[in-house]
């Protein structure tokens, strides 16, 4: 295995079926970063009711008034966070084609400019993992991998990619997919 393959940068996590009751319970998690330094990354299954304008106080371009607002983590919830697509993205810094970033000047910047083909979600908060920390959760398999696409990050109906892609993954997850939050109403 090479150093840069056992981290898991631009890989989904996904809920294995154990973290019922935490934070995590049947998310995807995109991670964005990964090295020896730990881990970062974003929620990309759970909106907010809330839209951009409602948390942001900045003068905003009207194509991110009304942007959806996600929970990227349960880590610092007033940080903000974004995920960003286009046709030609030479800086991409998370995956080909998807980079991340912090800014709120950058994102305004985005937000004016007018492109038909870019994507973008917009968070608040992050999960985050100290150096050693994702690999022991790995190791106890409470997440399951799967690769990440534009797609899947980008899905239009968020809320069910935890069971989509476990349904895609076999039998096996078909079952864990088609369980009742609470198995106790079974």
């Amino acid at each position: 295995m090479t150093e840069k393959s056992k981290f898991l940068q631009g890989q989904l996590l996904l809920d294995a079926g154990g973290l019922s009751g935490s934070f995590f319970a049947r998310t995807v998690v995109l991670i964005c970063q990964h090295d020896a330094e730990g881990a970062f990354g974003l929620v990309i299954n759970r909106a907010t009711e809330k839209k951009f304008s409602e948390v942001v106080t900045s003068d905003l371009p009207e194509t991110l008034k009304d942007h959806p607002l996600f929970v990227g983590g349960p880590v610092q919830p007033a940080a903000m966070s974004y995920l960003h697509s286009d046709a030609f993205l030479p800086d991409a810094n998370v995956m080909t084609g998807l980079s991340l970033g912090h800014s709120l000047e950058e994102l305004l910047d985005l937000g004016g400019d007018f492109s038909p083909t870019r994507k973008l979600k917009t968070f608040a908060g992050y999960s985050g993992w100290a150096p050693g920390q994702l690999e022991n959760e790995m190791k106890r398999n409470a997440w399951l991998t799967h690769p990440a696409t534009l797609d899947l990050v980008f899905d239009p109906e968020p809320e069910k990619l935890w069971q989509k892609i476990l349904r895609g993954k076999g039998w096996k997850y078909r079952l864990l997919a088609e369980m009742p939050d609470d198995p106790s109403v079974n």
